[in-house]
C-alpha cells in the first residue's frame, strides 16, 4: 500500500482506525450523499519517492526498505510463493500510482477472486513469537492488539534473518509516510490552516503515551526481553506508523486485526470500492474486483471512505483536487463565551459528549444536519431556554433523536454563524496558499531542501482541496443567507403597503 487511520468505517470497510475515533454517521444537509462512481484512476499528486526520510530515524531503525525497492519486495514475493502462497494474477512492479504496487499479469474480469493469501502468512494477535517469554509477558498484562501487534513488529524485525517474517519485513518501508513522521515545527508551519494539524498531534502523542506506558509497566521490568535499544520510541513510531497504514479489520474472522504480506502491496483508488476478507471456501484472504484489468495495469483496492486529510494522516499522500468523493474538511464552531446562557449551554452539550468548541465534516454537497443544530444553539437567545437541551441532543451523534429540528426565528443567525466560521477558515488557507511559495527558500541543505518542499507541497495540495469544500459551502451560505433576507425584505414591504393602504 502506499505508505501511512482516522475513522471507523461501515462493516464493508476493513482498514483499521487510529486507537478511539469516533465514527460520525450523518445525514447532510444541502445536496444528496456523494456515492462512488467509476472513475479514472486517481494520481497522486506528489511522487512518494520525494519524500527524504529523517536521518535520526534511518540510523535507529536498521531494518525495511526504501519505498520503491523492487530487489526486497521480488525477495517478498518468492518467499511467499515458496511458503505456499499459490499462484497469482498479479506481480509486484514499479507504477505511476504509489512508486510500488501489484499489477495484473493477465486479463482479470470483473467479480473475480484475488490474492488468496493463506492465514499461515498472515500476522494476527494470536501469530507465534520467535521469542515465545516476550509474547506471554505482554498477553498476562493483558496488553490490546494494537500495541501487543505493533511490539510484535519490533520483537521480529530485531531478529532479522531469524524471524520467518525477515524477507516480508525486509519489504516495508524504513519510514511509513505519515504525519506520524512530521516535526511539531514542520505540522505548525505547514498545516496551520488544516484542522488535520490536531489529529496528527493527537495521533502522535497516543503513539508517545502507548510506549510510555509499555515501558514503565513492562518493558523496564523485563529488560532481557525488551532492551530499549530495540524497543524505544522510533521503533515505535516505525511500527505504528505500519500498523496505521496496513493493518485490516477481516469482518469474516470476527473482525480480526491483521497484517496481510503480499495484499498490503496494493494500492489505493478513489474508484474502487472493493476490500479484503477471509474467504471461508478458498481459505485465504481475497478481494474481489470491481473492475477489470488487463496486462500490465495496476490493480487497486480502497483503503476506506476517507478525506484526503485523512489519506495524508495515515497514508502520506493526496489525491488530485477533485477526484476524491468521499473528500471532507473539518469545521470547527464554538460557543460565544459572552453569552449569557454560555454555561447552560455548555453543560447541555457535555451532557450529550460535546464541548464547547465542536468540529464538524463539511462535504463538497454539504454539511451535516448535526452543524446546523450546533449553530441554532450557539445563536439562540435566552428566551428560547426551553429549547437548548433538544439543539444540544441534535447536535450530538450519541443520540436517535430528531435531527432535522427547524427553528425559522434564528435560522438566518444560524446560517450566517456557520458562514461566519467558513469564511474566517478560508482566510487562513487563503493566507497560507498566498505565502506558501517563499517558504523555506533559506534551507542551505539540498536534502532538508527536498524534505521541505515534498511537505509544503503536500500541504499546498490539501489546504487546496480543503478550500474548495469550504468555497462551495461560503457560496450555498450566502445564497440562503440572501435569499432569506430579500424574502423579509419583500415581506416588510408588503406589509408597509397594507399598512399605508389601511392608513
Amino acid at each position: 500500500m502506499v505508505e501511512a487511520s482516522g475513522m471507523m468505517f461501515t462493516n464493508t470497510t476493513n482498514l483499521i482506525p487510529a486507537f478511539t475515533p469516533t465514527t460520525f454517521h450523518r445525514t447532510y444537509l444541502g445536496l444528496s450523499q456523494p456515492t462512488l462512481s467509476r472513475r479514472h484512476h486517481i494520481h497522486f499528486s506528489v511522487s512518494a519517492t520525494q519524500s527524504q526520510t529523517s536521518a535520526a530515524l534511518v540510523e535507529t531503525i536498521p531494518w525495511g526498505c526504501e519505498n520503491d525497492s523492487l530487489e526486497n519486495s521480488s525477495s517478498l514475493q518468492t518467499w511467499l510463493s515458496d511458503s505456499g502462497l499459490p499462484f497469482q494474477k498479479m506481480a509486484i512492479d514499479k507504477v505511476d500510482v504509489g512508486e510500488r504496487g501489484l499489477v495484473a499479469l493477465k486479463n482479470i474480469r470483473k467479480g473475480e477472486k484475488l490474492l488468496f493469501v493463506p492465514p499461515s502468512l498472515v500476522i494476527t494477535p494470536d501469530s507465534e513469537w520467535s521469542c515465545p517469554e516476550a509474547g506471554e509477558v505482554l498477553k498476562r498484562n493483558s496488553v490490546p492488539d494494537w500495541p501487543l501487534l505493533a511490539t510484535y513488529l519490533i520483537s521480529e524485525a530485531s531478529l532479522m534473518k531469524s524471524s520467518r517474517w525477515c524477507s516480508y519485513i525486509s519489504a516495508l518501508p524504513r519510514q511509513p509516510y505519515s504525519l506520524l513522521y512530521w516535526s511539531q515545527a514542520e505540522l505548525d508551519r505547514y498545516l496551520e490552516a488544516s484542522l488535520i494539524r490536531e489529529r496528527a498531534i493527537e495521533r502522535t502523542n497516543n503513539v508517545i503515551g502507548t510506549y510510555n506506558d509499555l515501558r514503565l509497566r513492562i518493558f523496564s521490568k523485563y529488560p532481557d526481553f525488551f532492551p530499549e535499544e530495540v524497543f524505544n520510541i522510533d521503533s515505535f513510531k516505525w511500527s505504528f506508523g505500519i500498523l496505521f497504514s496496513r493493518m485490516v479489520r477481516l469482518p469474516s474472522m470476527d473482525g480480526k486485526v491483521a497484517l496481510v504480506p503480499w495484499a498490503d502491496m496494493l494500492n489505493h483508488s478513489c474508484d474502487v470500492e472493493t476490500f479484503l476478507d477471509y474467504d471461508k471456501v478458498s481459505k485465504g484472504i481475497v478481494f474481489t474486483t470491481d473492475r477489470p484489468y488487463q496486462p500490465g495495469e495496476q490493480v487497486f483496492i480502497s483503503y476506506g471512505k476517507k478525506s484526503n486529510g485523512e489519506l495524508l494522516l495515515s497514508y502520506g499522500f493526496v489525491p488530485k483536487e477533485g477526484t476524491n468523493p468521499c473528500d471532507s474538511v473539518e469545521l470547527s464552531l464554538s460557543l460565544n463565551k459572552s453569552d449569557e446562557s454560555y454555561e447552560e449551554k455548555l453543560e447541555l452539550l457535555k451532557k450529550y459528549g460535546l464541548s464547547g468548541s465542536q468540529c464538524f465534516p463539511v462535504r463538497i454537497t454539504g454539511w451535516p444536519l448535526e452543524l446546523m443544530a450546533y449553530a441554532y444553539l450557539a445563536v439562540s437567545p435566552s428566551s428560547m431556554r426551553g429549547k437548548f437541551e433538544e439543539m444540544a441532543a441534535a447536535a450530538s451523534n450519541e443520540t436517535t433523536s430528531n435531527k432535522d429540528l427547524r427553528y425559522p426565528e434564528i435560522e438566518e443567525q444560524a446560517l450566517q454563524f456557520i458562514l461566519d466560521s467558513c469564511e474566517s477558515r478560508i482566510t487562513k488557507y487563503n493566507k497560507f496558499l498566498q505565502v506558501s511559495g517563499s517558504l523555506d527558500l533559506d534551507v542551505t541543505s539540498p536534502k532538508q531542501l527536498n524534505r521541505r518542499l515534498f511537505l509544503k507541497q503536500l500541504a499546498v495540495d490539501l489546504c487546496t482541496s480543503e478550500r474548495r469544500i469550504l468555497f462551495r459551502a461560503q457560496y450555498i451560505l450566502r445564497r440562503k443567507v440572501r435569499d432569506m433576507r430579500t424574502g423579509e425584505l419583500r415581506a416588510l414591504k408588503i406589509f408597509n403597503g397594507f399598512r399605508n393602504l389601511f392608513k
